[in-house]
Protein backbone atom coordinates (compact mmCIF):
# COMPACT_ATOMS: atom_id res chain seq x y z
CA UNK A 1 0.00 0.00 0.00
CA UNK A 2 1.29 3.43 -1.19
CA UNK A 3 2.04 5.62 2.06
CA UNK A 4 1.00 9.51 1.74
CA UNK A 5 2.70 11.67 3.98
CA UNK A 6 2.37 15.64 4.03
CA UNK A 7 5.09 17.74 3.72
CA UNK A 8 5.78 21.36 4.43
CA UNK A 9 6.72 22.38 1.44
CA UNK A 10 9.01 25.40 2.70
CA UNK A 11 10.17 23.67 5.72
CA UNK A 12 10.10 19.90 5.39
CA UNK A 13 10.42 17.92 8.01
CA UNK A 14 13.34 15.86 7.97
CA UNK A 15 12.28 12.62 9.70
CA UNK A 16 9.67 12.67 6.38
CA UNK A 17 12.55 13.00 4.42
CA UNK A 18 14.70 10.60 5.94
CA UNK A 19 11.86 7.75 5.54
CA UNK A 20 11.50 8.84 1.65
CA UNK A 21 15.25 8.62 1.54
CA UNK A 22 15.16 5.17 3.05
CA UNK A 23 12.86 4.04 0.43
CA UNK A 24 14.67 5.09 -2.54
CA UNK A 25 17.78 3.58 -1.52
CA UNK A 26 16.55 0.13 -1.10
CA UNK A 27 15.18 0.15 -4.37
CA UNK A 28 11.83 1.28 -3.92
CA UNK A 29 9.73 4.44 -5.41
CA UNK A 30 8.87 7.58 -4.40
CA UNK A 31 6.16 10.69 -5.72
CA UNK A 32 7.99 14.10 -4.32
CA UNK A 33 7.00 17.29 -5.77
CA UNK A 34 9.81 20.06 -7.53
CA UNK A 35 8.89 23.54 -8.44
CA UNK A 36 7.81 22.33 -12.14
CA UNK A 37 5.19 19.23 -10.92
CA UNK A 38 5.61 16.35 -9.13
CA UNK A 39 8.15 13.76 -10.26
CA UNK A 40 8.07 9.14 -9.55
CA UNK A 41 11.69 8.85 -8.45
CA UNK A 42 13.83 6.15 -8.25
CA UNK A 43 17.82 5.91 -7.17
CA UNK A 44 19.40 6.71 -10.57
CA UNK A 45 22.07 4.15 -9.72
CA UNK A 46 19.87 1.41 -9.13
CA UNK A 47 19.05 -0.32 -12.94
CA UNK A 48 16.08 -2.38 -11.64
CA UNK A 49 14.07 -0.23 -9.64
CA UNK A 50 14.88 2.42 -12.80
CA UNK A 51 12.86 0.35 -14.33
CA UNK A 52 9.91 -0.29 -11.94
CA UNK A 53 9.27 3.48 -13.29
CA UNK A 54 8.79 2.71 -16.85
CA UNK A 55 6.65 -0.41 -15.69
CA UNK A 56 4.50 1.71 -12.82
CA UNK A 57 3.87 4.67 -16.25
CA UNK A 58 3.45 2.41 -18.78
CA UNK A 59 6.32 4.56 -20.26
CA UNK A 60 7.91 3.45 -23.58
CA UNK A 61 10.78 2.33 -23.02
CA UNK A 62 13.09 4.66 -25.33
CA UNK A 63 12.11 7.44 -23.58
CA UNK A 64 15.08 8.63 -21.12
CA UNK A 65 14.03 10.55 -17.84
CA UNK A 66 16.42 13.20 -16.44
CA UNK A 67 18.25 12.52 -13.23
CA UNK A 68 18.26 14.98 -10.64
CA UNK A 69 20.90 16.07 -8.50
CA UNK A 70 21.47 18.46 -5.13
CA UNK A 71 24.94 19.83 -5.27
CA UNK A 72 27.03 20.46 -8.42
CA UNK A 73 29.79 17.92 -7.35
CA UNK A 74 26.94 15.23 -8.13
CA UNK A 75 27.00 16.37 -11.84
CA UNK A 76 30.58 14.65 -12.67
CA UNK A 77 29.29 11.90 -10.75
CA UNK A 78 26.52 11.39 -13.62
CA UNK A 79 28.03 13.26 -16.57
CA UNK A 80 30.78 13.36 -18.42
CA UNK A 81 32.66 16.43 -20.65
CA UNK A 82 30.81 18.97 -19.34
CA UNK A 83 31.34 21.99 -21.26
CA UNK A 84 32.95 25.45 -19.77
CA UNK A 85 29.92 27.62 -20.58
CA UNK A 86 27.53 24.79 -19.17
CA UNK A 87 29.84 24.48 -15.72
CA UNK A 88 29.24 28.61 -15.36
CA UNK A 89 25.97 29.07 -16.26
CA UNK A 90 24.55 26.21 -14.22
CA UNK A 91 26.06 28.07 -11.04
CA UNK A 92 23.90 30.53 -11.73
CA UNK A 93 20.52 28.97 -12.78
CA UNK A 94 20.79 25.95 -10.63
CA UNK A 95 18.38 24.86 -8.59
CA UNK A 96 15.92 26.11 -10.90
CA UNK A 97 13.61 24.85 -13.72
CA UNK A 98 16.32 24.08 -16.45
CA UNK A 99 17.80 20.66 -17.75
CA UNK A 100 20.69 20.17 -20.14
CA UNK A 101 21.68 17.17 -22.17
CA UNK A 102 25.41 15.68 -21.43
CA UNK A 103 27.42 13.07 -22.20
CA UNK A 104 26.67 10.53 -19.98
CA UNK A 105 29.37 9.19 -17.22
CA UNK A 106 30.32 5.91 -18.32
CA UNK A 107 29.64 4.75 -14.73
CA UNK A 108 26.03 5.89 -15.23
CA UNK A 109 23.52 3.67 -15.91
CA UNK A 110 21.15 4.79 -18.86
CA UNK A 111 17.86 6.52 -18.34
CA UNK A 112 16.07 4.75 -21.11
CA UNK A 113 15.80 1.20 -21.31
CA UNK A 114 16.25 0.00 -24.90
CA UNK A 115 18.63 2.55 -27.07
CA UNK A 116 21.43 2.43 -24.26
CA UNK A 117 21.93 6.03 -25.14
CA UNK A 118 25.34 7.67 -24.53
CA UNK A 119 23.62 10.97 -23.22
CA UNK A 120 21.92 11.94 -19.62
CA UNK A 121 19.49 14.52 -18.56
CA UNK A 122 20.46 16.24 -15.55
CA UNK A 123 18.65 19.39 -13.11
CA UNK A 124 19.14 20.56 -10.11
CA UNK A 125 15.31 21.07 -8.60
CA UNK A 126 14.63 24.75 -6.84
CA UNK A 127 12.45 22.97 -4.16
CA UNK A 128 13.59 22.30 -0.53
CA UNK A 129 11.33 18.68 -0.37
CA UNK A 130 13.43 17.98 -3.51
CA UNK A 131 16.41 19.14 -2.22
CA UNK A 132 16.52 17.59 0.98
CA UNK A 133 15.53 14.10 -0.56
CA UNK A 134 18.65 13.78 -3.27
CA UNK A 135 21.03 14.69 -0.26
CA UNK A 136 19.80 11.49 1.61
CA UNK A 137 19.42 9.57 -0.97
CA UNK A 138 21.69 10.72 -3.79
CA UNK A 139 20.68 11.33 -7.62
CA UNK A 140 17.18 10.20 -8.53
CA UNK A 141 16.00 9.23 -11.88
CA UNK A 142 12.61 11.09 -12.25
CA UNK A 143 9.89 11.47 -14.73
CA UNK A 144 7.09 13.43 -14.45
CA UNK A 145 4.43 11.50 -12.22
CA UNK A 146 1.86 10.45 -13.99
CA UNK A 147 0.73 7.06 -16.11
CA UNK A 148 2.01 7.92 -19.79
CA UNK A 149 0.58 10.15 -22.32
CA UNK A 150 -1.68 11.42 -19.86
CA UNK A 151 -1.50 15.14 -18.16
CA UNK A 152 1.16 15.42 -15.83
CA UNK A 153 0.57 15.36 -11.74
CA UNK A 154 0.85 19.17 -10.28
CA UNK A 155 -1.09 17.78 -6.68
CA UNK A 156 -0.37 14.93 -4.71
CA UNK A 157 -4.34 14.31 -5.26
CA UNK A 158 -3.29 13.56 -9.26
CA UNK A 159 -0.46 11.66 -8.26
CA UNK A 160 -2.48 9.08 -6.15
CA UNK A 161 -5.23 8.84 -8.50
CA UNK A 162 -2.77 7.46 -10.51
CA UNK A 163 0.02 5.81 -8.42
CA UNK A 164 -1.85 4.62 -5.40
CA UNK A 165 -1.23 0.91 -4.16
CA UNK A 166 1.61 1.18 -7.21
CA UNK A 167 4.49 2.67 -5.49
CA UNK A 168 6.13 2.71 -1.64
CA UNK A 169 5.52 6.38 -0.82
CA UNK A 170 4.18 10.12 -2.08
CA UNK A 171 5.83 13.51 -0.38
CA UNK A 172 2.30 15.23 -0.34
CA UNK A 173 3.92 18.85 -0.75
CA UNK A 174 0.74 20.81 -2.02
CA UNK A 175 0.55 22.32 -5.33
CA UNK A 176 3.51 23.00 -7.69
CA UNK A 177 5.04 26.41 -8.42
CA UNK A 178 5.04 26.60 -12.31
CA UNK A 179 2.62 23.58 -13.18
CA UNK A 180 4.55 23.35 -16.39
CA UNK A 181 7.91 20.75 -16.59
CA UNK A 182 11.54 22.11 -16.69
CA UNK A 183 12.80 23.79 -20.14
CA UNK A 184 15.56 21.00 -21.89
CA UNK A 185 18.65 22.73 -23.41
CA UNK A 186 20.34 20.02 -25.69
CA UNK A 187 24.31 21.18 -25.54
CA UNK A 188 25.55 18.22 -27.21
CA UNK A 189 25.12 19.99 -30.38
CA UNK A 190 26.39 23.63 -31.62
CA UNK A 191 24.45 25.90 -30.98
CA UNK A 192 22.65 24.82 -28.37
CA UNK A 193 18.99 23.62 -28.85
CA UNK A 194 15.94 23.81 -26.79
CA UNK A 195 14.39 20.21 -26.92
CA UNK A 196 11.42 21.28 -24.36
CA UNK A 197 10.24 24.27 -23.51
CA UNK A 198 9.49 25.22 -19.86
CA UNK A 199 9.41 27.24 -16.99
CA UNK A 200 12.88 28.84 -17.60
CA UNK A 201 12.33 31.01 -21.04
CA UNK A 202 14.87 31.25 -23.74
CA UNK A 203 15.52 35.03 -23.63
CA UNK A 204 16.44 34.17 -20.00
CA UNK A 205 18.46 31.34 -20.62
CA UNK A 206 20.04 33.19 -23.79
CA UNK A 207 21.84 35.55 -21.31
CA UNK A 208 24.15 32.80 -19.96
CA UNK A 209 24.26 29.98 -22.64
CA UNK A 210 24.76 32.16 -25.98
CA UNK A 211 22.46 31.71 -28.65
CA UNK A 212 19.53 28.96 -28.21
CA UNK A 213 18.16 27.19 -31.63
CA UNK A 214 14.43 26.34 -31.71
CA UNK A 215 13.80 23.75 -34.13
CA UNK A 216 11.29 23.36 -36.85
CA UNK A 217 10.14 20.73 -34.94
CA UNK A 218 9.93 21.31 -31.78
CA UNK A 219 6.25 20.84 -31.47
CA UNK A 220 5.76 17.38 -33.38
CA UNK A 221 6.43 14.11 -31.96
CA UNK A 222 9.30 12.20 -33.53
CA UNK A 223 8.80 9.16 -35.91
CA UNK A 224 9.14 5.92 -34.85
CA UNK A 225 12.47 5.46 -35.85
CA UNK A 226 13.89 8.51 -34.01
CA UNK A 227 15.74 8.28 -30.89
CA UNK A 228 14.73 11.28 -28.34
CA UNK A 229 17.40 12.59 -27.06
CA UNK A 230 15.46 13.61 -24.15
CA UNK A 231 11.63 13.09 -22.65
CA UNK A 232 8.65 15.07 -24.23
CA UNK A 233 10.24 14.34 -27.76
CA UNK A 234 8.24 11.41 -29.21
CA UNK A 235 5.17 10.04 -28.41
CA UNK A 236 1.87 11.59 -26.84
CA UNK A 237 1.95 13.86 -23.97
CA UNK A 238 -0.10 15.53 -21.43
CA UNK A 239 -3.23 14.62 -22.92
CA UNK A 240 -7.12 14.67 -21.30
CA UNK A 241 -8.72 11.55 -21.67
CA UNK A 242 -11.32 13.80 -24.42
CA UNK A 243 -10.70 14.71 -27.69
CA UNK A 244 -8.82 18.11 -27.59
CA UNK A 245 -8.69 20.61 -30.36
CA UNK A 246 -7.02 24.29 -30.41
CA UNK A 247 -9.35 27.12 -31.96
CA UNK A 248 -6.93 29.17 -34.23
CA UNK A 249 -8.30 32.63 -33.13
CA UNK A 250 -10.04 34.25 -30.09
CA UNK A 251 -13.04 35.31 -32.71
CA UNK A 252 -13.33 31.91 -34.14
CA UNK A 253 -13.48 30.97 -30.43
CA UNK A 254 -16.67 33.26 -29.92
CA UNK A 255 -18.46 31.76 -32.77
CA UNK A 256 -17.80 28.48 -31.99
CA UNK A 257 -19.05 28.92 -28.09
CA UNK A 258 -22.31 30.56 -29.93
CA UNK A 259 -22.84 27.15 -32.04
CA UNK A 260 -21.88 25.23 -29.07
CA UNK A 261 -24.83 26.68 -26.66
CA UNK A 262 -26.08 24.31 -24.13
CA UNK A 263 -24.21 21.25 -25.42
CA UNK A 264 -23.31 19.69 -22.21
CA UNK A 265 -20.10 17.05 -24.10
CA UNK A 266 -18.08 20.12 -25.16
CA UNK A 267 -15.90 22.12 -23.07
CA UNK A 268 -13.79 25.48 -23.73
CA UNK A 269 -10.33 26.07 -21.79
CA UNK A 270 -10.01 29.97 -22.10
CA UNK A 271 -8.34 32.76 -20.18
CA UNK A 272 -10.48 34.85 -17.80
CA UNK A 273 -10.95 37.35 -20.27
CA UNK A 274 -12.36 34.78 -22.91
CA UNK A 275 -14.73 32.95 -20.37
CA UNK A 276 -16.43 36.68 -19.36
CA UNK A 277 -16.94 36.87 -23.38
CA UNK A 278 -18.14 33.84 -23.40
CA UNK A 279 -20.53 34.35 -20.74
CA UNK A 280 -23.05 31.63 -20.22
CA UNK A 281 -22.77 30.32 -23.77
CA UNK A 282 -20.88 27.28 -23.23
CA UNK A 283 -19.05 24.91 -20.28
CA UNK A 284 -15.84 26.68 -19.56
CA UNK A 285 -12.64 25.84 -17.90
CA UNK A 286 -10.89 29.45 -16.73
CA UNK A 287 -6.97 28.57 -16.99
CA UNK A 288 -6.19 32.42 -15.43
CA UNK A 289 -5.70 36.06 -17.12
CA UNK A 290 -4.36 36.82 -20.40
CA UNK A 291 -1.94 39.35 -18.44
CA UNK A 292 -0.37 36.22 -16.28
CA UNK A 293 0.58 33.34 -18.61
CA UNK A 294 2.10 31.98 -15.63
CA UNK A 295 -1.08 31.40 -13.71
CA UNK A 296 -2.37 29.90 -16.91
CA UNK A 297 0.41 27.39 -17.76
CA UNK A 298 0.44 26.78 -13.56
CA UNK A 299 -3.39 25.64 -14.32
CA UNK A 300 -2.92 23.22 -17.53
CA UNK A 301 -2.72 19.79 -16.64
CA UNK A 302 -4.69 20.31 -13.98
CA UNK A 303 -7.28 21.84 -16.25
CA UNK A 304 -6.65 18.65 -17.90
CA UNK A 305 -7.39 16.46 -15.22
CA UNK A 306 -10.99 18.09 -14.81
CA UNK A 307 -12.22 17.28 -18.28
CA UNK A 308 -11.36 13.47 -17.28
CA UNK A 309 -13.49 14.07 -14.03
CA UNK A 310 -16.17 16.24 -16.26
CA UNK A 311 -16.87 12.80 -18.36
CA UNK A 312 -16.19 15.58 -21.56
CA UNK A 313 -16.60 14.08 -24.87
CA UNK A 314 -14.22 17.05 -26.66
CA UNK A 315 -12.97 19.95 -25.98
CA UNK A 316 -11.47 23.51 -27.70
CA UNK A 317 -8.97 25.23 -25.73
CA UNK A 318 -7.81 29.12 -26.68
CA UNK A 319 -4.71 29.53 -28.65
CA UNK A 320 -2.05 31.40 -26.81
CA UNK A 321 1.03 33.65 -28.25
CA UNK A 322 3.99 31.72 -28.10
CA UNK A 323 6.68 34.27 -26.79
CA UNK A 324 8.12 33.54 -22.80
CA UNK A 325 6.63 31.09 -20.84
CA UNK A 326 3.63 30.76 -23.71
CA UNK A 327 6.30 28.40 -25.97
CA UNK A 328 6.00 25.87 -23.16
CA UNK A 329 1.67 26.33 -22.83
CA UNK A 330 1.46 26.09 -26.28
CA UNK A 331 3.93 22.96 -26.78
CA UNK A 332 2.10 21.16 -23.97
CA UNK A 333 -1.21 22.26 -25.85
CA UNK A 334 -0.03 21.08 -29.57
CA UNK A 335 1.23 17.85 -27.99
CA UNK A 336 -2.01 17.47 -26.22
CA UNK A 337 -4.30 17.55 -29.03
CA UNK A 338 -1.94 16.36 -31.91
CA UNK A 339 -1.82 19.50 -32.99
CA UNK A 340 -5.48 19.71 -34.07
CA UNK A 341 -5.93 23.06 -35.27
CA UNK A 342 -9.58 24.52 -35.66
CA UNK A 343 -9.41 27.37 -38.22
CA UNK A 344 -13.24 27.40 -39.57
CA UNK A 345 -16.69 26.59 -38.27
CA UNK A 346 -16.22 23.95 -40.59
CA UNK A 347 -13.56 22.02 -39.56
CA UNK A 348 -15.52 22.41 -35.84
CA UNK A 349 -18.44 20.98 -37.33
CA UNK A 350 -16.02 17.98 -38.61
CA UNK A 351 -14.05 17.68 -35.29
CA UNK A 352 -17.91 17.27 -33.76
CA UNK A 353 -18.52 14.74 -35.77
CA UNK A 354 -15.24 12.78 -35.65
CA UNK A 355 -15.99 12.89 -31.79
CA UNK A 356 -19.41 11.59 -31.80
CA UNK A 357 -21.65 13.95 -31.07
Amino acid sequence: MTRILKINPLNPEMEKIRKAAAVIRSGGLVVFPTETVYGIGADAFNADACARVFEVKNRPMDNPMIVHISDLDQLHDVAADIPKKVEDAVKILWPGPVTFVLKRNPHMPPTERRTMLDLISVRMPAHPVALRLIELSGPIAAPSANISTKPSGTRAEHVEKDFNNRIEMILDGGDTAFGLESTIIDTTVEPYAVLRPGAFTLIELQKFLGEIRVPDSINRSLKDDEIPKAPGMKYRHYAPDCRLAVADSKELLLSITGRAKENKKIAFLCSNEMADSIGNNAITIRLGSERNLYEIGKNLFDSFRRLDSMHIKCAIIQRFPERGIGLAIMNRVMKASDSNIISSLGEFDAFLNGSGI
